[in-house]
């Protein structure tokens, strides 16, 4: 997206893209409202048949009412007549975890529940909000975002890379799309992983349905290409936790990934993660369950590690982060409780 007139209507009216999709190769025929509404998080329907209405809602470039049919490969955008909330950038006072910096970039650590940059229905307290308060004249990138180079979910905690000029810009950004970078993370899954490592790969997309989510297509017909590779640090019973380095970096790649070979990360609302899928139907168990949920109160995955090339001194750079308080009382607990309730005793 971008704060840059996209087309001029009239001498002094300028409409600004808002949103933009494609439609997957097996979009079936679907309304534009309908499709909108399955993406845009929060909206209503009134109000995307209204944009439609006022010829704000395209298809292909060409405006449409709200009853018009999407398909395969359609580009559909939304376009405003006011710059979106997210680049009427305030800069805000948070406190950043600086783990590093130099005058070319710098590596954070990122706190849970911190949303990366602005976006529908996120306009303050996120990183980005915190950057432009701490530091001036940060790059954009793509998107038209000062300083990032990549992006974690919001309730995934770790280490972040921002670049502070155009050439750490360039430069970070490209290691992250040729996979020269590291990225190790570290999660609790549901379930005993069977194998000791392995390697996922499957195309991830939209999920057909639900358009919160993501979705594996594993013969590579939809979506972009990933992998994802897993080793289990430690077996707790009816949790594993694992560690998984990304050689691509999609949206929600090692929750769709792990959830596609059958453990889903624990606690994972999105995901399914959230409720009890593996273990006992007795009443202690649930609230064993309950209390984690609470210690844990969102997906159990942190960005442990981060490596890439200094865009300037050619170095090598790795940069390690300790697991969060929150996981780490989660693990303490299942530790306990693997060690005195074994799974062969539960089941009997």
């Amino acid at each position: 997206m971008s704060n840059r007139p996209i087309i001029e209507q009239e001498p002094d009216e300028e409409l600004y893209e808002h949103y933009r999709f494609e439609a997957g190769k097996g979009q079936s025929p679907l309304r534009v409202d309908k499709f909108l509404m399955n993406l845009i998080e929060n909206a209503t329907r009134s109000k995307i048949q209204k944009a439609a209405e006022n010829g704000n809602i395209y298809i292909n470039d060409v405006p449409v009412k709200s009853n018009q049919k999407v398909k395969s490969n359609d580009v559909v955008r939304m376009l405003l007549e006011h710059p979106p909330y997210e680049y009427l950038l305030t800069p805000e006072n948070i406190p950043l975890e600086i783990v590093y910096e130099d005058d070319q970039l710098l590596v954070i650590n990122k706190e849970p529940g911190m949303v990366v940059h602005p976006g529908h229905g996120n306009y303050s307290g996120t990183l980005v909000n915190a950057l432009a308060y701490h530091f001036e004249n940060l790059p954009m990138n793509s998107s038209e975002r000062p300083g990032l180079v990549h992006r974690i979910d919001k309730d995934t905690s770790g280490l972040l890379v921002i670049a502070k000029t155009e050439q750490a810009m360039t430069h970070l950004t490209k290691q992250f799309a040729d996979k020269t970078s590291e990225r190790e993370y570290v999660a609790i899954v549901w379930g005993n992983v069977e194998d000791d490592k392995g390697t996922i790969e499957g195309n991830i997309d939209r999920h057909p349905k639900d358009r919160m989510q993501m979705s594996v297509y594993p013969d590579g017909e939809q979506g972009r290409h990933a992998v994802t590779h897993y080793e289990v640090l430690e077996r707790l019973g009816y949790v594993t936790v694992v560690t998984c380095k990304l050689e691509t970096g999609r949206t929600h790649q090692i929750r769709v990934h792990m959830k596609h070979i059958g453990h889903t990360l624990f606690n994972d609302a999105r995901y399914g993660g959230d409720i009890i899928l593996k273990g006992t139907t007795f009443t202690k168990y649930k609230q064993f369950i309950d209390n984690c949920f609470k210690i844990l109160p969102r997906q159990a995955l942190h960005a442990k590690t981060l490596g890439f090339e200094h865009p300037t001194t050619k170095e090598f750079m790795r940069f390690d982060s300790e697991i969060p308080k929150d996981m780490q009382e989660c693990i303490e607990k299942w530790r306990t409780y693997s060690k005195s309730h074994t799974v062969e005793e539960e089941e009997q």
